[in-house]
């Protein structure tokens, strides 16, 4: 059995809601739209209703997750190139299927919006971000600590939209009873320390999400906040 939550929110500082996200029987996607204006809600909706297509269709493992987001990278560069309006427009995207069939959690992902894992009570996050800081960070050049004040923190070098060849992480692992997901963008991640998610992804999964984005508002909501809150429990 799988439970699921989701909230998204304009935020205290932005004038649109660029993120998108979408719940389509057993499979999961956030996405934040790139460029500050209108376009970046269009990259986000078009990954959403990429992946929405491919539910439909039947997915499968996480080759199949990461064809649709880059069916989406297509999209949105075909849209860019057709209307002047929306050059540069791009979106992260992170997925993930609860095959309960197989017990198997698929995944694919590009970009700085996160996928995490709680099981027994430890929070481990699952996607990499693809960002100017976490190759710092990687290269031993700068810590964590360093990394979340960065002044080029939100550089991305992976999107969907910004090249013609995208490179998506994917991969699969076997789900266990108690699994719980998030599926966050980064609005919520940079307002809301991981600490805090582990307690209320615990919690009661019907009002997690909501619990969360409304953490991320009262610490100052600088960007726009979506998640998606999930449990598994076999049948």
């Amino acid at each position: 059995m799988i439970e699921v939550s989701s909230a998204s929110d304009i935020g205290c500082v932005r004038t649109s809601n660029e993120d998108s996200f979408g719940i389509f029987d057993g499979v999961y996607v956030v996405a934040d739209g790139l460029g500050g204006h209108a376009a970046g809600e269009v990259a986000s909706r078009m990954v959403v209703a990429a992946v929405e297509e491919l539910a439909r269709r039947g997915a499968s493992d996480a080759a199949s997750l990461i064809a649709a987001v880059q069916d989406a990278n297509a999209r949105v560069r075909r849209a860019a190139e057709e209307n002047p309006a929306y050059e540069g427009m791009g979106s992260t995207a992170t997925v993930l299927r609860l095959d309960e069939a197989a017990g198997m959690a698929y995944y694919a992902h590009v970009g700085d919006s996160r996928l995490y894992l709680l099981r027994n009570n430890v929070l481990r996050q699952v996607s990499r971000d693809h960002s100017y800081v976490e190759e710092l960070v990687a290269q031993g050049r700068i810590s964590e600590d360093e990394a979340q004040h960065h002044p080029r923190k939100n550089l991305l070098m992976r999107a969907v939209g910004a090249d013609a060849a995208l490179d998506v992480d994917g991969d699969a692992f076997p789900l266990l009873s108690g699994d719980r997901f998030l599926l966050a963008t980064d609005g919520l991640t940079n307002m809301v320390a991981d600490e805090e998610l582990r307690a209320l992804l615990g919690g009661d999964i019907a009002d997690a999400a909501r619990h969360m984005v409304q953490r991320a508002v009262a610490a100052g909501g600088r960007d726009n906040i979506t998640a998606i809150a999930l449990s598994y429990a076999p049948s």
